[in-house]
């Protein structure tokens, strides 16, 4: 089965999220999108994170029902911080019948060179990017790149938290079920 792994801190899930792994699920070679959460992002400060299992819930409640998508906890048995590569590498050992991709933005895409092993990462797993504005893919000779079109909306977890924070509405930006799910349990308060 060919997965695309969609890995982020999902802090927290959004509608720009699930509609780009919809779109990835439905619009591409790939049989599923997993969810890869991670607990600390090596190039992120992790100050602000939620539990890494209340992230999860949030997803899974999301996702409910879509057989092409599902979250995966594989990073939480792992060494912090998460590296793509390692994660990469503990999935081959634990699925070897499965082919695994990536998927990022190009946004991220442009920062590749500061990951752990790129080279490693770009030479032996097929990248799906998703275009975001102001960041243009540079061809990559030795990487095997698909460049989508993508819907995408100017949405983010860090806007979601802010106006959680404000005591504004987050309606509309993410999936009811997550913002009555927030709401109840007073997450980013």
């Amino acid at each position: 089965m060919k997965i695309g792994l969609y890995f982020g801190s999902f802090n927290p899930i959004h509608i720009g999220h699930l509609i780009i792994a919809s779109h990835l699920a439905t619009n591409t070679v790939l049989d599923q999108v997993w969810f890869v959460i991670s607990p600390q992002n090596p190039l992120k400060l992790g100050s602000s994170l939620l539990n890494e299992q209340h992230r999860k819930h949030l997803i899974d409640l999301s996702i409910e029902g879509e057989k092409r998508l599902r979250t995966s906890n594989i990073e939480f048995k792992l060494p912090k911080p998460s590296y793509t590569v390692d994660t990469l590498t503990h999935l081959k050992e634990r699925y070897p019948q499965h082919d695994f991709s990536i998927i990022m933005g190009s946004d991220s895409y442009s920062n590749i060179k500061r990951w752990k092993n790129y080279e490693m990462l770009l030479k032996n797993y097929e990248v799906f990017i998703y275009q975001r504005p102001g960041f243009k893919v540079q061809n990559n000779p030795n990487a095997r790149i698909t460049i989508l079109d993508a819907p995408l909306l100017e949405i983010s977890s860090t806007r979601v938290r802010e106006l959680i924070h404000l005591k504004k509405s987050i309606r509309f930006l993410v999936p009811d079920i997550v913002k009555e799910e927030i709401e109840r349990h007073q997450y980013y308060k």
